[in-house]
């Protein structure tokens, strides 16, 4: 069970009932933050939370209006939700092509969009978290490499138009031990002595953001296993 700490900044995390956004949830949580999720799941208990399919950008917005309103107001978001389905374009259908472009990268945008008026109130952060497939291409890979380095370019765009605002991170992780590659076909998921990061040290580097002091922003930050084969 996550304790809620009245008074304390409230962050969004997207995704956050599972893998990296639990992972972060829990770290807020334990850190004097007011987690808050929106997810198709529901969260570690006593989290607030939306259930909204990210697919749907409007219903993303609208769920992040609802929960500031809930919560009064917004310190932060993190964009830890994230889907890929690996496989060759040809092969790919379009439709399932879309969804993980606009889960990963409209739905950034569309999220952000809509906590704008409290986090620019707040002085608050935002946190997106790419990949290093953001700023490293490979095969059958298209759709999340194109939401990757989409999210890669929006968050150095915004961190222009926000500075001295709003503190915004760009936040490339390696892979996580994490149940993101548990339903790929077995050719697309890490071998079993693969190099992967708790999603814990992500986690981690998220807090450490977050937590700059007045007029210090983090921009960028690469966290991987020290193997880490996709960076650089």
């Amino acid at each position: 069970m996550v304790t809620n700490h009245p008074g304390s900044p409230a962050v969004l995390v997207t995704g956050g009932a599972s893998g990296l956004g639990a992972a972060v949830v829990d770290l807020l949580a334990k850190s004097g933050y007011r987690p808050c999720v929106i997810d198709r799941q529901p969260p570690a208990d006593g989290v607030p939370w939306l259930d909204c399919d990210l697919a749907d950008t409007r219903a993303a917005e609208a769920a992040t209006h609802r929960l500031a309103e809930q919560t009064g107001g917004l310190s932060a978001v993190v964009t830890a939700a994230g889907m890929d389905v690996p496989g060759r374009l040809a092969d790919t259908p379009a439709q399932v092509w879309e969804r993980v472009v606009t889960v990963d990268l409209l739905a950034t945008a569309a999220v952000i969009r809509a906590a704008l008026p409290w986090l620019t109130s707040a002085g608050g952060s935002v946190v997106t978290i790419a990949s290093t497939l953001g700023v490293k291409a490979v095969g059958d890979a298209t759709a999340y490499c194109a939401a990757k380095f989409g999210v890669v370019g929006f968050t150095r765009a915004l961190a222009a138009e926000l500075a001295g605002t709003v503190g915004v991170t760009l936040l490339v992780p390696g892979g996580m031990r994490t149940a993101f590659f548990d339903e790929r076909e077995a050719r697309y998921r890490p071998a079993a002595d693969a190099a992967l990061n708790d999603p814990g040290n992500v986690a981690a580097a998220v807090l450490f953001a977050l937590q700059q002091p007045a007029g210090c922003a983090v921009r960028e930050m690469v966290i991987c296993a020290d193997r880490e084969t996709s960076y650089p």
